[in-house]
C-alpha cells in the first residue's frame, strides 16, 4: 500500500518541525501554517489526515475545518485537532463539527502517533470495505445472470475473482435469427481501475453488437469498429484490452469468430484436444489494425473452450506457469466429464502448490452434445 499522507497545519515552526521530524519516520509530511496555506497544499493533494492547530492568524483551526467540511471532497479527511486550548467548549465545538480528536498541548508525541496509527488504520479499512463493496458491483455488470440454453448443446461458464480482481468479462446476446454473439475479454490491469474501463468497454460492445447487428453478423467487422473507438475515445484511449468475439450459430452447427489478443481457445473432439491458433493483435494499439474472421464446424461431441490469462498463469510444481500446453492437457482430463469445468479446475490445480487460482479466472465450456 502507498505511504500515507499527513498535513501538519501549524504557525508555530518548533511545534511544526518537531511533528515532521517524528511523523516524517513513519508517513510522508507537508506542512502549512495556516488554515489558508492548508486548502492551497489540499488543493494540489488530498492528505490522508490532517492534524491542525486552532488559534493560528489569517484562517483557524475551526474555519479550515468548516471549510473541509463543506467539500465532498475533502469532508472524509481524518481531522485532529492540536492546541493549547483545553477548555470544554473547544472540545465540544470540534465534536460538533466533525473532529476525529482532541489532543491539547503539550501532548505526549508517543500518545499521538498511536492516535494517528488508529485514525489510518480505520482509513484503510473503510477504504478496503468500500473498493471491495465497488468490485463486486462491477462484478456482479462484467458477467451475466444466465447463459443460453439450446437443444442439443451444453452451455457451462464459471467465473472467480483473485482477490479485489481485474477486468475480465463474459457476455452474450441472442441475434434475431436465434444465432448467439459470446462475448470474452481482458481489460488490461488490476482492481477497480481494470473493472472500470472494462466496464466502459463492455458498455461500447455491447452498444456496436445493437447498431452493427443489423449490417453483419461478422465479428471481425464488429472487432474494427471496437477498436476505432477505443483509439478515438479520451477516456478509453490508453485502454488496451484482449478480445474474443465468436458468433454461435447452433442450426448451422457452426462458430465464427475474431480473436484480438486473447488467449486462444480449445477445441475439443474425441480425437483429442487442439489449439485454434487465428489470432490478431490486441484492441488499442493501432488504427490501421484490421481483423479477420475463421469458423469452426461443432460435429457431435465437440466442445470449445474459451478462457482469460488466469488459467493459463497458474504456477505449476515444476516452477513454470501452466501455459497453453498445461491448459490442453487439463482440457482434455475434463472433456466427458458431468461436470467440466470443476473438473478442469481440479485438474489444473493437481498441478500447482496453490490452493487456488492466482488471479482472476473466466472460463466458457460450449459443447454440442451426441
Amino acid at each position: 500500500m502507498a505511504e500515507h499522507a499527513i498535513l501538519i497545519v501549524e504557525d508555530d515552526s518548533t511545534v511544526r518541525e518537531l511533528l515532521k521530524y517524528r511523523l516524517g519516520k513513519h508517513y510522508e509530511v507537508y506542512t502549512a501554517t495556516n488554515g489558508e496555506e492548508a486548502l492551497q497544499e489540499i488543493a494540489n493533494r488530498i492528505p490522508d489526515l490532517i492534524i491542525s492547530d486552532i488559534m493560528m492568524p489569517k484562517m483557524d483551526g475551526f474555519a479550515l475545518q468548516s471549510a473541509l467540511q463543506a467539500d465532498k471532497n475533502t469532508r472524509v479527511i481524518p481531522f485532529i485537532f492540536l492546541t493549547a486550548r483545553a477548555d470544554e467548549p473547544a472540545r465540544q465545538e470540534g465534536a460538533r463539527t466533525g473532529v476525529d480528536d482532541y489532543i491539547t498541548k503539550p501532548f505526549d508525541m508517543e500518545q499521538l502517533l498511536s492516535r494517528v496509527e488508529r485514525l489510518l488504520e480505520r482509513v484503510e479499512m473503510f477504504q478496503s470495505q468500500l473498493d471491495a463493496e465497488i468490485g463486486r458491483d462491477f462484478s456482479n455488470r462484467l458477467l451475466p445472470d444466465s447463459v443460453p440454453s439450446v437443444d442439443g448443446y451444453q452451455f457451462h461458464f464459471h467465473s472467480e475473482a483473485h482477490e479485489q480482481g481485474g477486468g475480465d468479462l463474459f457476455d452474450w446476446t441472442e441475434t434475431d435469427e436465434g444465432s448467439y454473439f459470446l462475448t470474452i475479454g481482458d481489460v488490461m490491469g488490476k482492481g477497480l481501475r481494470a473493472k472500470f474501463y472494462a466496464y466502459s468497454f463492455l458498455s461500447y460492445v455491447r452498444g456496436t453488437l445493437h447498431t452493427l447487428l443489423q449490417e453483419s453478423s461478422s465479428p471481425a467487422a464488429v472487432m474494427k469498429h471496437i477498436n476505432d473507438m477505443l483509439l478515438d475515445d479520451e477516456v478509453l484511449e490508453d485502454t488496451f484490452a484482449s478480445f474474443l468475439l465468436m458468433h454461435w450459430d447452433p442450426e448451422a452447427h457452426t462458430l465464427t469468430y475474431a480473436n484480438a489478443g486473447h488467449c486462444r481457445p480449445v477445441l475439443l473432439t474425441e480425437e483429442g484436444p487442439e489449439i485454434v491458433e487465428h489470432s490478431d493483435l490486441i484492441l488499442g494499439l493501432e488504427a490501421s489494425a484490421s481483423f479477420s474472421d475463421a469458423t469452426l464446424d461443432l460435429s457431435p461431441n465437440t466442445a470449445l473452450v474459451a478462457y482469460t490469462d488466469g488459467l493459463m498463469e497458474l504456477p505449476t510444481t515444476n516452477g513454470d506457469m501452466l501455459g497453453e500446453e498445461g491448459v490442453l492437457e487439463v482440457t482434455a482430463d475434463a472433456y466427458g466429464s458431468d461436470a467440466p469445468l470443476e473438473a478442469l479446475q481440479d485438474a489444473a490445480l493437481d498441478r500447482s502448490n496453490e490452493d487456488d487460482f492466482q488471479d482472476d479466472i473466466l472460463i466458457v465450456w460450449l459443447q454440442r452434445d451426441a
